[in-house]
């Protein structure tokens, strides 16, 4: 694994500086990466200054920062020249999940960079093994999937395509520790990765409930939030089921299973949301109705309830109960 010393001499890209490009850049300055950040869009170039100018400012907020706020500006150099990236180790692709405008980003980050950078997507819904056919020597070609706000989860799943190499697989799980993650490793491509798979397994579920009455949009989120929602982060569900005394769940499971809904057809409830291009507290249209500044206070809110959990993330690690044998020190 890399040493801190190293990560300060690793250079790393980020292509796309909207909100998740520019929550990476974030996460990595605060690794200690001196980062270079390419906006193939105007309004990118733009609006990531200030953006992330925001963002550095909520990690001194909560207590994330170690030096100050110019000191973290200083290791970073925005652009919409991807001639900047030429000495970066790795790059992290952030554009749109679209498979042409991808191909377009990743042969000018080929021209503009050498031939062993490590090239890295944030997809979150096109297989690793599909978008690493698009470069020359795809085995250098990994997926790095963040959560938002990037700096501020212990999230990472870190995926290989069918020709990703091992050490370059290897390479960044090491270095994702100096990320301040607990990144899963995932050896198999497969389409969703894991995080999204259980997330849409639980929307599917949630909003077939909805659509034949049995539940409310409102009372299925409260189902989540204070019933998954008050131990996930501490233990996760094979953990939750051990706690709960696993001898219970063949006969739950067994019973439960043929109940679920198994649907493949997206809800007219999303479908409708679609039609009114909905895109929920970014435009005060969603599945709940917002006025501006409600929408302006739920943004608000999830960035100190992130400072929270976060915290809250860093004080139980996954290592915890094995070091310490079940008593705080």
């Amino acid at each position: 694994m890399a040493n801190n010393n190293e990560v300060e001499h690793i250079e790393v890209g980020v292509v796309g500086l909207g909100l998740m490009g520019s929550s990476i850049a974030v996460a990595l300055l605060l690794a200690g990466h001196p980062v270079k950040g390419v906006a193939p869009l105007a309004d990118d170039l733009k609006d990531a200054p200030q953006r992330i100018l925001a963002q550095l400012k909520h990690c001194e907020e909560t207590g994330l920062l170690k030096k100050s706020i110019e000191e973290y500006l200083m290791n970073l150099t925005l652009s919409d020249d991807y001639t900047i990236l030429k000495n970066c180790q790795l790059v992290q692709e952030c554009v749109i999940e679209i498979k042409e405008i991808k191909a377009q980003v990743y042969q000018k980050i080929i021209n503009a960079t050498a031939e062993n950078t490590v090239i890295s997507s944030n997809t979150s819904a096109i297989p690793i093994s599909l978008l690493q056919d698009m470069i020359d020597r795809p085995s250098r070609f990994v997926g790095i999937h963040w959560a938002e706000p990037a700096y501020m989860t212990r999230f990472l799943e870190i995926t290989k395509g069918k020709q990703t190499a091992d050490s370059h697989a290897q390479w960044v799980f090491n270095l994702a520790h100096h990320w301040n993650k607990e990144p899963t490793f995932l050896q198999k491509d497969i389409r969703g990765f894991v995080t999204n798979r259980l997330m849409y397994a639980v929307y599917r579920e949630a909003l077939h409930l909805i659509t034949q009455g049995e539940t409310s949009l409102e009372d299925a989120d409260k189902a989540f939030r204070y019933d998954a929602g008050s131990w996930m982060v501490f233990m996760g569900i094979f953990r939750r089921m051990d706690y709960l005394g696993v001898r219970d769940f063949h006969e739950i499971l067994k019973n439960f299973f043929p109940l679920l809904n198994n649907g493949d057809e997206v809800p007219e409830v999303m479908q409708k949301m679609i039609k009114q291009e909905a895109r929920g507290t970014q435009n005060c249209a969603g599945l709940f109705s917002y006025t501006q500044e409600e929408a302006r206070q739920w943004n608000k809110s999830f960035a100190l309830f992130n400072k929270d959990i976060f915290k809250l993330a860093q004080k139980y690690p996954e290592s915890y109960q094995r070091d310490n044998y079940g008593e705080r020190k």
